[in-house]
């Protein structure tokens, strides 16, 4: 009963707002700016292909000191399982700049 009651209401609300003349809302999201320890000409460019899936601001989360085979792993978890657009030495680019930055 719960269950037909609540369709029941949603129905009543798409027909109402239908009918109203509601118009899809749409806006365009800001640039993400770059944290400041990936922000620089040597690093940022490589970098910002992370944003494609995540916020840069999220890579400033990592541990930091694990050493570069961590980010190389880090990396290659994201193209290999989560389809990362980066080609392989793009990925080894990044695995260097990262590896750069955070230990």
């Amino acid at each position: 009963m719960r269950a037909l009651v609540l369709s029941a209401g949603l129905a009543a609300l798409a027909v109402s707002v239908g009918a109203s003349g509601a118009k899809p809302v749409t806006f365009e999201m800001p640039e993400e700016a770059v944290p400041a320890e990936l922000a620089d000409n040597e690093g940022e460019p490589v970098v910002a292909a992370c944003s494609t899936c995540h916020s840069l601001e999220y890579i400033t989360t990592q541990p930091r000191g694990k050493g570069p085979q961590f980010w190389r792993d880090a990396v290659a978890k994201m193209v290999n399982v989560y389809n990362a657009p980066l080609e392989p030495s793009d990925a080894n680019a990044v695995a260097e700049v990262l590896a750069k930055r955070f230990g």
